[in-house]
């Protein structure tokens, strides 16, 4: 019996503040109060994004789990560990400015493992907060929230993900305290050099602007975040940036498994017929009409998106396109990928003869020459055309890496089906 173990599944969400709090922050901090509990193992920690277009997303719209391994006699100090923590963060939240959507915690520890469809109706789409909060609580789950309950649904998400063998990984380093706030100090070239000397590494840079894209814009506590295939491509390479004299020490760093580049938000790939020309509206954001089976649907390319924006702008009706993108809650489907698959002709005219083009004489007549009067079959000529200035990945277009969602899987590691 003394030997025994209970897993346990906890996970945190919305603690994120404009100014101040940070849930990665947060999150690391109750790891170390749980790494107090004699024979405690933090087996696995997580970083889950979630759906972009919840109507109460936090800062990067992700939630944090870890999974750990505990005696049977410990379980009541975890819980007991958990709750003090958590009346501690919600003390801090209190003295926060008020904001719009102030911070509104949660934290769930479940010992047994969870439906995983809390995971996927939260990537997926809008969440009832009061049915996501019965159902976390007829579970059996221990419960901690403030007193909006908003981060339940982050946090059950969190800890109902099953990580699959292709997923990704991301090191978080964060920043000394009186370091908070001021500009953050991480050379661009090094960044640059880390990018070549560690392949596996990915989205650190984007090569479009030739701008890094690891460290946050907003004064939280994030030094930088290494996305990567591997824990160890992410650590290495952790490791090698803290050793550039210019850049900035990072205080603290854990890595997370993550569903970052899962595509895990999309329902698959659409497609459809274009039936209207463009219509490019205020910001230069772009609308085309496609016809998909016996259902009309709109698509928006942003002008953020660049390739996507350009291509979808160059299409014309008749066109036949492949896509993939979110059905927004306005009913229009937001794109993130584009493919021309045929081309609807363009630059349509008659043959021509004696230096000038034959007309038709009528309904069920040939083509005629004005000028010599010789006949020809009816029929246009026109050219073969292909998308313009575009940087295609098997004839699909994506926005620039500093434009992409945490989410979405870039084209170069792997093609749309």
């Amino acid at each position: 019996m003394r030997n025994e173990t209970l897993t346990a599944r906890i996970g945190l969400d919305d603690t994120d503040h404009p100014e101040f709090g940070c849930t990665t922050y947060s999150f690391d901090e109750l790891i170390g109060c749980l790494r107090e509990i004699d024979g405690l193992i933090v087996k696995e920690r997580r970083l889950v994004r979630l759906w972009p277009y919840a109507s109460r997303r936090t800062r990067g719209n992700g939630a944090l789990s870890a999974v750990v391994k505990i005696p049977m006699d410990r379980k009541t100090a975890l819980l007991e560990v958990c709750k003090t923590w958590f009346d501690g963060i919600r003390t801090e939240i209190s003295n926060y400015p008020k904001t719009k959507n102030n911070p509104s915690p949660a934290l769930v520890i479940s010992f047994e493992m969870p439906p995983e469809e809390w995971y996927w109706e939260a990537v997926r789409g809008e969440v009832c907060l009061q049915t996501r909060y019965n159902a976390v609580a007829d579970s059996g789950a221990f419960i901690l929230t403030h007193e909006d309950l908003w981060g339940i649904i982050g946090a059950s998400a969190a800890i109902s993900w099953t990580p699959p063998d292709d997923h990704t990984w991301e090191l978080i380093g964060w920043r000394l305290k009186d370091k908070i706030g001021t500009e953050r100090k991480i050379s661009r070239e090094s960044i640059h050099e880390m990018s070549e000397l560690f392949p596996e590494t990915f989205m650190n840079r984007d090569p479009t602007s030739d701008k890094a894209i690891i460290s946050p814009r907003t004064p939280c506590p994030v030094l930088y975040g290494i996305r990567g295939a591997s824990k160890t491509a992410v650590e290495d390479a952790n490791s090698w940036i803290q050793d550039v004299d210019e850049n900035e020490t990072c205080s603290k760093w854990a890595s997370h498994m993550t569903n970052q580049l899962s595509d895990d938000h999309l329902a698959g790939v659409g497609n459809g017929t274009v039936i209207s020309k463009p219509e490019v509206i205020k910001g230069a954001h772009a609308i085309v009409k496609v016809i998909t089976g016996n259902k009309s649907e709109d698509l928006v390319a942003f002008s953020e998106g660049g390739p996507v924006n350009k291509l979808l702008r160059q299409l014309v009706p008749g066109d036949m396109i492949s896509w993939m993108g979110l059905s927004s809650p306005d009913g229009a489907i937001h794109l993130e990928r584009l493919k021309l698959v045929s081309a609807s002709p363009r630059n349509l005219s008659r043959p021509e003869c004696c230096g000038n083009s034959m007309r038709s004489k009528g309904t069920g007549q040939p083509l005629q020459c004005d000028k010599c009067k010789a006949r020809a079959e009816k029929l246009w000529i026109y050219d073969e055309w292909s998308p313009m200035g575009l940087n295609l990945v098997d004839g699909w277009s994506q926005p620039a890496p500093s434009n992409r969602r945490h989410l979405s899987k870039p084209l170069e590691h792997g093609i749309p089906l």
